[in-house]
């Protein structure tokens, strides 16, 4: 496993901008395949966005798609996500995830159970 903080959410208004930002430590940052999820209060943890260890792949779900853009940066062992045109519904709780397993091939992955460090997320709230 590996220790991961979030950190760059806020409030901001409809059609506005935020960069997360997710800092991991160890030394094999790069073999680590990132993903980002959300959460709503009384609601299940949501898919957002999927890297994979070379950064090569991504993935994003349909609702963000063409909107938040990942990537990473692996001299910095940090991991982004870019949110342009933000919506009333992107309101939530951020999570920042890794898997630190490592499979051969490079993959991103889009479920929870796929990965095995979580952060404590970064609240976004948009408002209108």
């Amino acid at each position: 496993q590996v220790h991961l903080v979030e950190s760059g959410g806020g409030l901001v208004q409809a059609g506005d901008s935020l960069r997360l930002s997710c800092a991991a430590s160890g030394r094999t940052f790069g073999s680590y395949a990132m993903g980002w999820f959300r959460r709503i209060p009384e609601k299940e943890r949501e898919f957002v966005a999927a890297i994979s260890w070379s950064g090569s792949s991504t993935y994003y779900a349909d609702s963000v798609k063409g909107r938040f853009a990942i990537s990473r940066d692996s001299a910095k062992n940090t991991v982004y996500l870019q949110m342009n045109s933000l919506k009333l519904e992107d309101t939530a709780l951020y999570y920042c995830a890794a898997e630190t397993v490592g499979r051969p091939g490079d993959y991103y992955l889009v479920a929870p159970a796929d990965y095995d460090s979580w952060g404590q997320g970064t609240q976004v709230t948009v408002s209108s």
